[in-house]
C-alpha cells in the first residue's frame, strides 16, 4: 500500500477498494470514500446498503477482505483492534442509546471520561479541575447543564441520545461516527440535534448515518448514498436526491 498517496495523507478517513463478504454475500463491494479533516458527512441508503458494515470496518469490529482503510492520513486501521482504534480517537454512537440509567448525567459523563480505569484509580478517583471543566463544557454543548443531577433513566428519548453524544464527546475523539441519531425523536428534538451536531462539527470530524431526509437537509452537508456495498452517488442532498439511480433504489417517487 502506498501511504504517500495524496488523497490518503490529507484525509481524516480514507477508504479505497474495500471489500467484505459474509458467507458469499458482498456486504461491502469496492467501497471508496474520503472524509476531509473537519468535515461532516451524511451517509444515506436503503437497508442492507452496507452502512453499518462500513462503520464496523472503521471501528475495527469487522476486518475487510481487501482494500485500504486509513485514519488521520497514515494509520492503517485494518491492522488494529477495536480498543486501539478507539484510543486513536474514533468514537461511535450506536442507534440505541446505552446510558447508565441509575446514574446522574454528570456521573455518566465522569464514567465516559478518558481516565485510566485500573481498579485502584477507579475506586479512589477524584475529578480534577480540568476534568470538571470538560464535563461542564460537554453539558453546555448538549444543552443539559440544568439536568446534570437528574438520573439518566428519567430523561426523554431525545435527551438520552444527547447524553450519549456527550459521553462520546467526553472521550474527545477526532472522528465521531453517529448512527441514526434522530430515530424516534420529535420534530423539535430532531431540529435541536441538527444544531448540536453542527456545533460539534466546529471542532470534530463527524460522519452521520441517517434515514431522515429532513434532518439530512438541515445538516446541509455533503451526502454519500450507498447501495449494495458501494457508493451510488455523492454530492449535495439536492444532487443526490435528483440522481435517477438514487430515486430508483432508495427514495422512490
Amino acid at each position: 500500500m502506498n501511504v504517500m498517496d495524496d488523497r490518503a495523507t490529507s484525509a481524516m478517513l480514507y477508504l479505497d477498494g474495500v471489500h467484505v463478504s459474509f458467507d458469499g454475500f458482498h456486504a461491502i463491494n469496492n467501497l471508496s470514500l474520503t472524509i476531509a479533516p473537519g468535515e461532516m458527512r451524511a451517509i444515506i441508503g436503503p437497508n442492507g446498503a452496507g452502512k453499518t458494515t462500513m462503520m464496523d470496518i472503521i471501528t475495527g469490529k469487522t476486518r475487510p477482505d481487501e482494500g485500504d482503510v486509513l485514519f488521520d492520513g497514515i494509520v492503517d486501521l485494518t491492522r488494529l483492534d477495536e480498543t486501539q482504534i478507539a484510543e486513536l480517537g474514533i468514537g461511535r454512537k450506536f442507534q440505541k442509546p446505552t446510558v447508565f440509567e441509575s446514574q446522574t448525567l454528570e456521573e455518566n459523563l465522569q464514567l465516559a471520561l478518558k481516565t485510566s480505569h485500573n481498579v485502584n484509580k477507579t475506586l479512589f478517583w477524584r475529578e480534577t479541575p480540568d476534568e470538571r471543566g470538560r464535563i461542564h463544557k460537554v453539558l453546555e454543548t448538549i444543552r443539559l447543564t440544568d439536568s446534570r443531577n437528574r438520573l439518566a433513566g428519567n430523561l426523554s428519548h431525545g435527551q438520552k441520545q444527547w447524553l450519549e453524544i456527550g459521553m462520546l464527546l467526553a472521550q474527545d475523539p477526532k472522528l465521531m461516527l453517529v448512527d441514526e441519531p434522530v430515530a424516534g425523536m420529535t420534530d423539535v428534538e430532531t431540529h435541536q440535534t441538527a444544531e448540536l451536531l453542527k456545533e460539534i462539527n466546529k471542532e470534530k470530524t463527524v460522519v452521520v448515518v441517517e434515514h431522515d431526509m429532513t434532518f439530512v437537509r438541515e445538516l446541509g452537508v455533503r451526502v454519500t448514498c450507498l447501495h449494495e456495498g458501494s457508493v451510488l452517488a455523492e454530492g449535495s442532498l439536492d444532487e443526490v436526491s435528483n440522481n435517477e439511480r438514487v430515486i430508483e433504489v432508495y427514495l422512490g417517487r
